[in-house]
């Protein structure tokens, strides 16, 4: 295969053969493979071409070695990349970003060069519920199928290391391939061999290339390798400030612990020593994920709502019955039916290619993704087979009584079941090592306090208001409905209390994202805050006191207001406060700060600088 490389191919760009360890230090096996087995031989089927290398390592687990010493900066790896790659201007399969620390006339700058690091535990392949992930035997590269990618960018969430780019315009994410296609003919990667100072190289895992003796796995500004294991090992021996700082718009510092390595802290005044203000930044509570925060709110206040309706009779509260209520029980069915379709509706038009929302149950076995969307479709499916059975009845008047009640027991308990266990896989998903800030039982509290909350909540005042219009009584549900409001918004209090001072506590990225909500977001969290107090309050006024039926509807419908302001700011605090444990950027749309200066100033609107005018 060799005759197909260019004339005159240099020799520092062909990949060596060496000696190597039996395991990595990871206690992960450098062969892929067995030799005798039939994964072996096989062709990758690059640009269509079947036929397969004859690389004698081609079974080897392969990774990027990167000696920060060297490094200076000049983007050769990032322009090698992106020409073989033809990525667009807003795209880096690799990346150069760096920290800064020291004074003048000390001041040091550390730059990092960074793309996928073809992890043993690849986090994006478990986490894509499309299975558009493989790691392959072949070098052990984890490669990604755009064309199965239907955009839900969860992988870019969960990778601590911003390897999988999810391209807004094209709808679906995209990364580095290791260039096995160069593999495949002895070469090492492009950004490779671009590498003017020879600060990046390639080859066999835990065999030390040339001109180096190191083979560390961390450097300043770098994720714990826990989380995925990843092949790459640095080099870096030059003396460091004690203290390094990013120069993008993260307020995060690294700093040396007691055994001299770097650790993520706070950084509560910028690199130009400006201290944060206290702000509200409604605006930016805005973000990609708004789709999701209506999803995940009305999901949790269809399931609450429909868990008390079928409940209820069986806990004594008699008006919830459809003998008492003839009307208004279908009506809130169908509505639940109406709203929750909505939801799902909505959940899909935040993936970039809403079309193939179908795609999204391929992964159950690891995916929670998967298991969010099968146990949402089944809680949708038994809670239309119940809305039908019990609202249109005559509709199956060719079924025996005992079968019809049969199925509505079954349809009911089904809807009840699948709804609580869609809300605890719909939490799963944001427990992610990679996001600190989302990584806490905070989150279980909260979508389950949602739950109890605001489901009650709908299903009261609609009933309210439907039997005030009759003339009838509405009164005998609010005394339980208000003491589950209260637990709801007890849960959640309880949970933002006890986050709050966890992250404080474990530092990095969680504290840094804690340190914005009480400053960038300082008023708005405030809001929200006493938004919880003064439902808690009014709950409990709700429990305690006796009034008329007007003088309810209106304590309750102030009580609504408050509840569901302070629910929509609460998840939309949720997803803008978040930060990742991903390598510091430094330029153009790996600066969050510039693409929001970009946005502001109508840069965005040129191409060249990386940033796409408009957010999917």
């Amino acid at each position: 295969m060799f005759k197909y490389l260019r004339p005159k191919e240099q020799s520092y760009a062909f990949l060596r053969d060496v000696e190597h360890p039996e395991k990595n230090r990871y206690g992960k096996s450098i062969e892929t493979v067995p030799e005798d087995s039939s994964l072996r031989g096989q062709s990758l089927n690059i640009n269509g071409d079947s036929r397969v290398g004859d690389n004698p390592n081609r079974y080897k687990q392969h990774g990027f070695y990167f000696t920060a010493d060297n490094c200076i900066s000049c983007h050769a790896c990032e322009s090698a990349c992106s020409e073989k790659n033809d990525l667009e201007p807003h795209q880096a399969f690799r990346a150069v970003g760096y920290v800064e620390g020291g004074t003048y006339p000390e001041y040091t700058r550390l730059n990092i060069s960074m793309a996928c690091n073809h992890c043993d535990n690849p986090v994006c392949l478990k986490g894509c519920p499309t299975r558009a992930y493989t790691k392959f035997a072949e070098y052990g590269a984890v490669l990604q199928d755009s064309d199965i990618c239907f955009g839900c960018g969860y992988c870019t969430w969960v990778c601590p290391y911003n390897a999988p780019q999810l391209d807004h315009s094209k709808g679906h994410v995209s990364k580095c391939n290791m260039c096995v296609d160069r593999l495949e003919i002895g070469l090492k990667p492009a950004c490779v061999s671009a590498c003017l100072a020879g600060a990046l190289d390639f080859g066999i895992m835990e065999t030390t290339p040339e001109n180096r003796d190191a083979l560390e796995t961390q450097i300043p500004g770098f994720p714990t390798t826990d989380i995925t294991h990843p092949n790459i090992r640095f080099q870096q021996k030059n003396k460091l400030p004690d203290a390094m700082y990013r120069t993008d718009s993260m307020p995060v510092q690294y700093k040396k612990n007691d055994k001299g390595e770097f650790e993520p802290q706070v950084a509560e005044t910028s690199v130009s020593g400006q201290k944060a203000k206290i702000e509200w930044n409604i605006n930016k509570l805005s973000t990609r994920e708004n789709p999701l925060v209506i999803f995940t709110l009305i999901t949790q206040a269809v399931v609450g709502a429909f868990a008390l309706l079928f409940l209820g009779p069986l806990l004594g509260l008699e008006t919830l019955t459809p003998e008492n209520n003839p009307v208004a029980w279908p009506m809130f069915l169908f509505g639940l039916i109406g709203i929750q379709t909505i939801a799902l509706v909505l959940s899909t038009m935040h993936l970039g290619k809403p079309h193939r929302f179908y795609r999204a149950f391929n992964n159950l076995r690891y995916s929670p993704v998967s298991r969010e969307v099968a146990g949402v479709a089944v809680f949708y499916n038994f809670i239309g087979a119940f809305t039908l059975l019990t609202g249109l009845p005559q509709m199956f008047f060719w079924l025996p009584e005992s079968v019809l009640q049969t199925l509505v027991s079954v349809s009911g308990w089904g809807a009840v079941v699948s709804g609580i266990a869609a809300i605890y896989f719909m939490h799963k998903i944001y427990r992610i090592p990679a996001r600190p800030y989302w990584n806490h039982w905070q989150v279980f509290t909260s979508f389950y306090g949602s739950m109890l909350t605001l489901g009650p909540l709908l299903l009261t005042l609609v009933f309210a208001f439907i039997q005030l219009s009759k003339n009838e009584p509405w009164l005998q549900i609010a005394p339980a409905v208000a003491v589950m409001i209260f637990i709801g918004l007890l849960m959640e209090s309880i949970g933002l209390y006890f986050h709050q001072n966890d992250l404080n506590r474990q530092g990095g990225e969680g504290a840094a994202a804690r340190f914005e909500q009480s400053t960038k977001f300082g008023r708005s969290y405030l809001a929200r805050n006493y938004g919880l107090l003064s439902a808690l309050v009014l709950s409990a006024i709700m429990f305690f006191i006796n009034l008329d039926a007007q003088a309810a509807v209106v304590l309750w419908s102030a009580a609504a207001l408050i509840i569901v302001l302070t629910a929509i700011i609460g998840r939309a605090l949720f997803y803008a406060l978040v930060m990742p444990t991903t390598m510091p950027g430094a330029f153009f749309w790996r600066n969050k700060k510039f693409q929001e200066h970009a946005r502001e100033t109508g840069l965005a609107k040129m191409p060249q600088v990386g940033v796409l005018p408009e957010l999917h």
